[in-house]
């Protein structure tokens, strides 16, 4: 999921957050309202994303751990 033009998880999310704060603040044009909002929405898909691949990464790491050692070779 990651290359040169896609931020990581945290870069996203920080992003996603200074998008929040300047939005709250107001001040800005209805333009640059939308603008910010659907790039908020974006960044806010993104994080999804990366917390959707966590999820499935961590799901198939335990559910390994849950199998049984064929060779019988567990250190325990």
């Amino acid at each position: 999921m990651a290359d040169e033009k896609t931020p990581s998880y945290e870069q996203a999310r920080e992003e996603l957050t200074e998008v929040v704060r300047r939005l709250e603040a107001g001040g800005l044009t209805l333009e640059q309202s939308i603008e910010l909002w659907e790039r908020g929405e974006r960044l806010a898909s993104l994080c999804e994303e990366w917390l959707q691949g966590a999820r499935v990464k961590l799901a198939a790491a335990m559910a390994q751990r849950r199998q049984p050692d064929p060779a019988g070779d567990a250190p325990f």
